[in-house]
């Protein structure tokens, strides 16, 4: 059930960095690393192959020694288009997706997504997907918030899908989805809670200008 050689561990890094100034967010550096090798780095343990998604500066992504996919379609279309360039590329049963800009997710991540997808086991058969909720916090400073009566929030982009449901987002998107939630409604959807004791407060806290990510590294430092 939780063999992580069955699993592909995709990073997203090919959005437009927007807030970020339009710089590449994952080739900011992160305690020193690029975010999207820091990412790749926290996937080793935990999946089989990896890739990273990416859409600009694909020669830099190249030397981190995963292969590189990029979207199929101009116009950065946002996470499920790098889903869709994942699952091309995937030759697992599942693909795991996570967020470049999110450096501290949790390490047994893809084994708790995994348990919560056989959790609504049928048959012999899992969910289609299963995807992360965390206590809601606003940056590094709200991370006292965390196991209190905070709500949670659905983390969609850390994803864990089957390989089979490629067909089904390649139509979504050919029909102009392109909402993550949207898609995911259409399937049979776990939710795993990362809200227990000794779950980092900071696992889901992501990084979307680069005062964030400075802020995220001061809080790692205290």
């Amino acid at each position: 059930m939780d063999d992580a050689t069955r699993i592909t561990g995709l990073v997203l890094a090919g959005g437009q960095g927007t807030r970020m100034g339009g710089q590449d967010k994952g080739l900011q550096p992160f305690q020193g690393v690029p975010l999207a090798l820091h990412a790749l780095q926290r996937l080793q343990s935990q999946v089989g192959p990896r890739l990273v998604s990416a859409n600009r500066h694909l020669d830099r992504y190249a030397t981190f020694g995963v292969p590189v996919v990029t979207d199929a379609e101009p116009g950065h279309a946002g996470p499920l288009a790098g889903f869709l360039a994942g699952l091309s590329r995937c030759e697992t049963p599942w693909l795991l997706t996570v967020p470049c800009d999110t450096p501290l997710f949790p390490p047994d991540l893809a084994r708790r997504l995994m348990a919560a997808a056989w959790a609504m086991d049928t048959a012999g058969s899992p969910a289609d997907l299963a995807i992360a909720a965390a206590p809601q916090a606003d940056g590094p400073t709200a991370a006292d918030a965390h196991h209190t009566a905070a709500p949670l929030r659905t983390q969609p982009v850390f994803c864990l899908l089957r390989a089979s449901l490629q067909e089904s987002l390649a139509q979504f998107m050919a029909g102009g989805g392109r909402k993550i939630g949207a898609w995911i409604a259409q399937h049979r959807c776990a939710v795993a809670a990362f809200d227990q004791p000794g779950d980092d407060p900071l696992g889901f806290c992501n990084a979307n200008t680069l005062a964030e990510l400075h802020a995220l590294e001061r809080a790692l430092a205290q």
